[in-house]
């Protein structure tokens, strides 16, 4: 039977993505610490300005940024191995 394995794409993403947030929380707590402010140093990019699309009677915005830090690569590792060891 397909998809009965217990592993799908589905658990990753969201164990992927917990480790991302949990990640980037816990970098953001840990901004004020002085040995552990480097948690928290990273990048961030995508659109500095939203795209905004007026039609009249419906308005869409749209934006995109991204925050990549330490702390949250160190959660993506976490969650790779947490998702191995299901």
């Amino acid at each position: 039977m397909a998809g009965t394995t217990g592993k799908n794409k589905w658990t990753l993403l969201l164990i992927l993505l917990s480790g991302i947030v949990l990640g980037g929380f816990l970098g953001y707590l840990c901004r004020d610490i002085p040995w552990l402010s480097w948690l928290n140093y990273g990048q961030t990019f995508g659109l500095s300005e939203p795209v905004v699309l007026d039609l009249g009677i419906f308005v869409l915005t749209l934006g995109l940024t991204i925050m990549i830090n330490i702390s949250s690569i160190i959660g993506i590792v976490i969650g790779i191995i947490i998702y191995k060891k299901l």
